[in-house]
């Protein structure tokens, strides 16, 4: 038995595509066009990437893109002012700043400086606090990716063991939190989990996203299982994930590739939300 592979690729082009109607239908309704807006602190060659492919994603869907390329040496006053005069600008319906910032900038102080309604990311506490209660904001762009990988596979969640290896804020928690908001019997686990292979083995669903290499075995894997492999390590100049590709698709019947599985999603929901935002502020 050999697992089906999920196209992240292919499903990432899907919700680009119907995230530009969205922008030709409220430019048409409303005369908006929906401005994201990614401020870059300093030259980190990973985050370089990551800007690059926001914006010509955002450029490619008919959003009004624009990058605020800033140098490390910038100040966090300053930057907190850049973000006021944002928040305050209408044509900015989204605000991303790029992590990580340089060491003498407070993470949290910025993340707590964007207009919750303009924050794309989805990291602002009022943001959290709406996912963990059930109301609606704006998702964690990766998160909210993998569960669209799973509703595009078919993948049922209800009454379903899902085991999360990695209880980051950006990945780990969020998701756990939107598969229990299906009903899923959600495990979270961790560095310190006691036994991390047993619970593996009891999820139906596993999302790996720790960070570390190949750190998921195919014997770790209950036959039959769905497995979404968020990470990305580099390995002798290649990606690869936190599951052990070749040994876990011999055992599970849905998984992600890495790279071509998660990654290309988070691009693709940054877009949705961004679009979301903007739809929000016409009403």
């Amino acid at each position: 038995m050999s697992a089906h592979i999920i196209d992240g690729k292919a499903i990432a082009a899907a919700i680009r595509q119907e995230v530009a109607e969205g922008v030709a239908r409220l430019q048409a309704a409303h005369g908006v066009v929906p401005g994201l807006t990614v401020v870059l602190v300093g030259e980190d060659p990973a985050s370089q990437v990551y800007v690059r492919n926001k914006e010509k994603a955002a450029t490619t869907i008919g959003m009004n893109s624009q990058v605020i390329r800033l140098p490390a040496s910038t100040s966090q006053e300053d930057l907190l002012a850049l973000i006021a005069k944002l928040n305050a600008d209408p044509t900015v319906h989204g605000i991303l700043v790029q992590l990580p910032l340089p060491d003498h900038i407070n993470e949290e102080a910025i993340v707590l400086a964007v207009d919750p309604h303009k924050d794309v990311d989805g990291f602002h506490p009022i943001n959290v606090g709406r996912l963990h209660t059930g109301q609606s904001g704006l998702i964690p762009c990766t998160p909210a990716g993998i569960l669209v990988l799973l509703d595009r596979a078919g993948i049922q969640l209800k009454g379903k063991n899902a085991v999360v290896v990695g209880r980051s804020n950006i990945v780990g928690k969020p998701a756990a939190m939107l598969l229990l908001s299906r009903h899923a019997t959600v495990t979270i686990c961790h560095s310190r989990t006691a036994d991390l292979a047993a619970e593996v083995r009891r999820g139906d669903v596993v999302v790996a996203a720790v960070g570390k290499a190949r750190l998921i075995k195919g014997d770790w894997i209950k036959p039959g299982a769905t497995v979404i492999d968020v990470g990305t390590n580099r390995v002798d100049d290649k990606l690869v994930g936190d599951v052990d590709f070749e040994s876990a698709s011999q055992v599970a019947s849905y998984i992600t590739p890495v790279p071509g599985g998660v990654g290309p999603m988070t691009i693709a929901m940054l877009m949705k939300n961004a679009l979301t935002a903007a739809e929000a502020a016409v009403q």
